[in-house]
């Protein structure tokens, strides 16, 4: 025998269907977006394909170098990437992932471009941060009519136009973000950047930001403090004249994970901006952004998990251990069920949430249902991204270790989403302050939880429970997490009551409520079907 045969491994997952998701396909058409199941399925052929496979690996092994300066001393600003990047850039803006959906009167194109992202994304999740902010500006921009009339279609285009130009001499836009500042973080109101008011009716922007994502995007919404107070500004890279708007990037961030796409900090050197909204209203404007990407940070992390729990089932269903399959012993299927009823768990409430989102124009309690139901989801959902990442990987042992098998990646990506959009506290906390002023969203929440109200004896409890626990005001900051967390389980396990797998529902009440269940993922009680659980987690 040779030693260096190579047998009892697995075989390689790519290509993979990444649209065989149960939990997905069924609340795509559940919540009104059915149309797009095609489209849907294509995606999550290429996605799962070789080629977008290794376009992730590149752009994220090769990632992205800022270049400050041309070879004369030209203060140029530039970020350069590996083509790898472009590629799936041009891919995501062709199927509309960014803006489009604001733009396409069809019903439930919110909810098929939820599931799109969420497909997509498994090829890489840098790259859908500028994606996801392009979506997220448009609400936002549209308290300007005259600038959302300007930019609007070519934030919906679906060409992908990558260069430093004028913004409407292109055939289509990519936007950002800038709000925090070394002093401030989330508290965004301890802002120091200035905006003096010009006789053009633009702003002359001064100061520095701390962290400012896909510095290369054509647009930015930005906060800076006005004589009327703090406000939202529209910022172009390159100004009407043609000439560069005085953005200087300091630095890319070296972060944990996100490794494709470039963070930066930036400095305005009597930059020009327009303004977005009232002054003094900047919070309330570009609020409106932050809740669509904390959305995107849901979706994010649900697909995070599809992808640890998808990794973690095709291991175990080809590596052989002690005389079989190891997802043939009771031990790992338990582990691999609770890692699917996770996934499973945060797709359907995602899927809820775009639904919502769709709905909200015209529906006043899907408009509170969202307000809240985000906020807490986005608590809930990306908290237990990096614990589901670090377990699934664990499933592959030490060859989930080994950079070569993507889970490092995976893992390193995990706590992103917790972070970004306001982490933890900031996120709980948003959600009381929506119950404070926004009492509607108390009554859109119970509304939607009591549709499932009669079916698990473990989710009336925990309903229960939770208005209980609202009805004691006292110490509430400080219980502020064990408050939400209450409410996103509920919110989740009266999804799965209604519409998910009788399996998963039920292992959901029994564990997530109904407390049967340890600390660690694999500890679900006896008598779940751990089978049909796991087998919702096969992609061939």
């Amino acid at each position: 025998m040779h030693t260096h045969d190579v047998f009892n491994q697995v075989p390689d997952i790519v290509p993979f269907d990444v649209s065989r998701n149960p939990a997905l396909l069924e609340g795509l058409h559940r919540e009104g977006g059915g149309w797009a199941e095609p489209e849907v399925r294509a995606l999550g052929l290429r996605a799962g394909g070789a080629e977008a496979q290794e376009w992730g690996r590149l752009a994220n092994d090769y990632p992205p170098v800022l270049r400050t300066h041309d070879r004369y001393g030209n203060r140029i600003d530039e970020v350069e990437f590996h083509p790898a990047w472009h590629e799936l850039m041009a891919v995501a803006v062709e199927h509309g992932l960014h803006g489009s959906p604001w733009l396409d009167d069809r019903p439930g194109m919110h909810v098929a471009r939820a599931a799109k992202f969420h497909t997509w994304g498994v090829a890489d999740a840098g790259h859908m941060c500028p994606i996801s902010m392009t979506y997220a500006v448009i609400p936002a921009l549209r308290h300007n009519p005259e600038l959302a009339a300007r930019y609007e279609p070519l934030l919906g285009s679906r060409s992908y136009d990558f260069g430093l130009r004028e913004p409407s001499s292109k055939t289509g836009l990519i936007a950002g973000m800038s709000m925090t500042e070394k002093q401030g973080g989330s508290d965004v109101r301890a802002n120091t950047t200035t905006a003096t008011p010009q006789p053009d009716g633009a702003y002359r922007i001064v100061g520095h930001k701390w962290f400012t994502s896909a510095p290369m995007s054509d647009l930015f919404l930005t906060l800076a403090k006005a004589p009327g107070g703090l406000s939202c500004f529209l910022l172009p890279r390159v100004l009407p004249d043609g000439t560069r708007n005085p953005i200087r990037i300091q630095r890319l961030k070296d972060k944990l994970g996100n490794k494709s796409n470039a963070s930066s900090e930036i400095e305005y050197e009597n930059a020009t901006g327009w303004l977005v909204g009232a002054e003094g209203a900047g919070v309330k404007t570009i609020i409106e952004m932050v809740n669509m990407t904390r959305l995107d940070c849901v979706i994010g992390s649900a697909t995070g998990m599809r992808i640890g729990a998808v990794h973690a089932v095709h291991h175990a269903r080809h590596r052989q251990t002690f005389g079989k399959a190891l997802i043939e012993h009771p031990a790992m299927r338990n582990v691999l069920a609770d890692l699917v009823i996770e996934s499973d768990a945060a797709t359907t409430v995602m899927m809820r949430l775009a639904g919502a989102t769709d709905r909200a124009g015209a529906d006043p309690a899907e408009a509170a249902l969202r307000r809240i139901a985000l906020a807490i989801t986005k608590y809930w959902v990306c908290k237990r991204a990096p614990a589901h990442a670090a377990e699934a990987l664990e499933c592959l042992g030490g060859n989930g270790y080994a950079e070569e098998s993507g889970m490092p990646r995976l893992y390193r990506e995990a706590p992103l989403m917790s972070i970004w959009e306001g982490s933890g506290n900031v996120a709980a906390l948003d959600a009381l302050r929506a119950m404070a002023r926004q009492p509607e969203s108390v009554e859109a929440y119970f509304a939607e939880v009591a549709l499932a109200r009669g079916a698990d004896p473990r989710l009336d409890d925990a309903i229960d429970r939770v208005g209980k626990e609202l009805t004691d005001l006292s110490d509430i900051e400080y219980r502020a997490r064990r408050v939400i967390e209450l409410m996103a389980l509920v919110l989740q396990g009266a999804q799965l009551v209604r519409h998910g797998h009788s399996a998963v529902a039920d292992a959901f009440c029994a564990t997530r409520l109904g407390a049967d269940w340890g600390i660690a993922f694999g500890t679900l009680p006896v008598g779940v079907d751990t089978r049909a659980i796991v087998e919702r987690a096969f992609v061939d």
